[in-house]
Protein backbone atom coordinates (compact mmCIF):
# COMPACT_ATOMS: atom_id res chain seq x y z
CA UNK A 1 0.00 0.00 0.00
CA UNK A 2 1.49 3.36 -0.99
CA UNK A 3 1.78 6.25 1.47
CA UNK A 4 -1.23 8.11 0.01
CA UNK A 5 -3.43 5.03 0.41
CA UNK A 6 -2.30 4.62 4.05
CA UNK A 7 -3.11 8.25 4.84
CA UNK A 8 -6.47 7.95 3.10
CA UNK A 9 -7.31 4.77 5.03
CA UNK A 10 -6.41 6.46 8.35
CA UNK A 11 -8.58 9.46 7.47
CA UNK A 12 -11.59 7.28 6.63
CA UNK A 13 -11.13 5.23 9.81
CA UNK A 14 -10.92 8.37 11.93
CA UNK A 15 -13.96 9.93 10.27
CA UNK A 16 -15.97 6.78 10.90
CA UNK A 17 -14.94 6.67 14.57
CA UNK A 18 -13.23 3.34 13.97
CA UNK A 19 -9.96 2.21 15.53
CA UNK A 20 -6.88 3.76 13.96
CA UNK A 21 -3.79 1.64 13.44
CA UNK A 22 -0.50 3.48 13.00
CA UNK A 23 1.91 1.38 10.99
CA UNK A 24 4.33 4.30 10.91
CA UNK A 25 4.12 4.98 14.68
CA UNK A 26 2.44 8.38 14.26
CA UNK A 27 -1.14 9.47 14.97
CA UNK A 28 -3.13 12.59 14.38
CA UNK A 29 -6.19 13.01 16.58
CA UNK A 30 -8.70 15.82 16.52
CA UNK A 31 -11.07 17.44 18.94
CA UNK A 32 -13.21 20.55 19.00
CA UNK A 33 -15.56 22.55 21.17
CA UNK A 34 -17.40 19.40 22.23
CA UNK A 35 -16.15 16.82 24.74
CA UNK A 36 -15.01 14.30 22.16
CA UNK A 37 -11.93 12.99 20.37
CA UNK A 38 -12.46 12.06 16.72
CA UNK A 39 -11.07 8.56 17.28
CA UNK A 40 -12.17 6.11 19.94
CA UNK A 41 -9.28 3.68 19.74
CA UNK A 42 -5.61 3.76 18.77
CA UNK A 43 -3.40 0.74 18.13
CA UNK A 44 0.36 0.78 17.69
CA UNK A 45 2.96 -1.93 17.29
CA UNK A 46 5.39 -2.61 20.12
CA UNK A 47 8.08 -2.54 17.42
CA UNK A 48 7.83 1.26 17.33
CA UNK A 49 10.77 2.79 19.17
CA UNK A 50 8.77 5.95 19.73
CA UNK A 51 5.20 6.99 19.09
CA UNK A 52 4.19 10.50 18.08
CA UNK A 53 0.68 11.82 18.73
CA UNK A 54 -0.42 15.16 17.32
CA UNK A 55 -3.55 16.71 18.82
CA UNK A 56 -5.47 19.20 16.65
CA UNK A 57 -8.13 21.40 18.28
CA UNK A 58 -10.55 22.16 15.45
CA UNK A 59 -12.88 24.26 17.58
CA UNK A 60 -13.07 28.00 18.18
CA UNK A 61 -13.01 28.36 21.97
CA UNK A 62 -9.88 29.40 23.88
CA UNK A 63 -7.90 26.96 26.01
CA UNK A 64 -9.13 28.53 29.27
CA UNK A 65 -12.75 27.84 28.25
CA UNK A 66 -12.63 24.58 26.25
CA UNK A 67 -9.02 23.45 26.44
CA UNK A 68 -7.99 19.91 25.63
CA UNK A 69 -4.91 17.76 25.99
CA UNK A 70 -4.04 14.15 25.21
CA UNK A 71 -2.86 12.10 28.17
CA UNK A 72 -1.97 8.39 28.27
CA UNK A 73 -1.90 6.16 31.34
CA UNK A 74 -2.99 2.76 32.51
CA UNK A 75 -6.78 2.65 32.61
CA UNK A 76 -6.76 2.03 36.37
CA UNK A 77 -4.93 5.36 36.85
CA UNK A 78 -7.24 7.64 34.80
CA UNK A 79 -9.43 8.83 37.68
CA UNK A 80 -6.48 9.50 40.00
CA UNK A 81 -4.43 11.32 37.36
CA UNK A 82 -7.43 13.50 36.43
CA UNK A 83 -8.26 14.30 40.07
CA UNK A 84 -4.66 15.20 40.89
CA UNK A 85 -4.52 17.26 37.69
CA UNK A 86 -7.50 19.36 38.76
CA UNK A 87 -5.68 20.11 42.01
CA UNK A 88 -2.49 20.95 40.11
CA UNK A 89 -4.38 23.59 38.11
CA UNK A 90 -4.18 25.30 34.75
CA UNK A 91 -0.59 26.50 35.16
CA UNK A 92 0.55 22.86 35.20
CA UNK A 93 -1.67 21.83 32.28
CA UNK A 94 -3.91 19.92 34.70
CA UNK A 95 -1.22 17.31 35.30
CA UNK A 96 0.52 16.93 38.65
CA UNK A 97 4.25 17.58 38.29
CA UNK A 98 6.29 14.39 38.25
CA UNK A 99 3.25 12.08 38.10
CA UNK A 100 4.82 8.74 37.16
CA UNK A 101 1.38 7.32 36.26
CA UNK A 102 1.40 9.54 33.17
CA UNK A 103 3.05 7.77 30.23
CA UNK A 104 2.68 10.71 27.86
CA UNK A 105 0.86 14.05 27.72
CA UNK A 106 0.51 17.06 25.47
CA UNK A 107 0.01 20.64 26.52
CA UNK A 108 -3.51 22.06 26.90
CA UNK A 109 -4.57 23.76 23.65
CA UNK A 110 -7.52 25.82 22.47
CA UNK A 111 -9.34 26.28 19.18
CA UNK A 112 -7.14 26.37 16.10
CA UNK A 113 -4.06 25.10 17.92
CA UNK A 114 -2.03 21.89 17.61
CA UNK A 115 0.45 20.17 19.88
CA UNK A 116 2.43 16.92 19.79
CA UNK A 117 4.05 14.48 22.14
CA UNK A 118 6.58 11.72 21.44
CA UNK A 119 7.09 8.83 23.84
CA UNK A 120 8.68 5.41 24.09
CA UNK A 121 6.60 2.26 24.42
CA UNK A 122 9.54 0.37 25.98
CA UNK A 123 8.00 0.40 29.48
CA UNK A 124 4.51 -0.52 28.24
CA UNK A 125 3.20 -4.08 28.02
CA UNK A 126 1.50 -5.66 25.02
CA UNK A 127 -2.12 -6.41 25.90
CA UNK A 128 -2.17 -4.21 29.01
CA UNK A 129 -5.13 -1.87 29.60
CA UNK A 130 -4.29 1.73 28.56
CA UNK A 131 -6.53 4.76 28.06
CA UNK A 132 -5.98 8.15 26.44
CA UNK A 133 -8.03 11.07 27.79
CA UNK A 134 -8.21 14.81 28.45
CA UNK A 135 -7.41 16.12 31.94
CA UNK A 136 -9.10 19.52 31.56
CA UNK A 137 -11.47 19.63 34.57
CA UNK A 138 -14.47 17.37 34.05
CA UNK A 139 -13.44 16.15 30.59
CA UNK A 140 -11.86 12.79 31.46
CA UNK A 141 -15.20 11.16 32.28
CA UNK A 142 -16.40 11.31 28.67
CA UNK A 143 -13.37 12.34 26.64
CA UNK A 144 -11.33 9.17 26.45
CA UNK A 145 -10.43 6.24 24.25
CA UNK A 146 -8.60 2.93 24.21
CA UNK A 147 -4.87 2.71 23.48
CA UNK A 148 -3.64 -0.72 22.38
CA UNK A 149 -0.04 -1.87 22.22
CA UNK A 150 0.18 -4.85 19.87
CA UNK A 151 2.84 -7.30 18.75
Amino acid sequence: MNKFAKVLALCFAAAAGQPVFAADCEFSIGTGDMLKFDVAEMSVSASCETVKVTLNHKGNLNANIMGHNWVLSKTADVQGVAADGMSAGAASGYIKAGDDRVIAATAIIGGGESTSVEFSVAQMAVGADYTFYCTFPGHSFVMQGKFNLTT
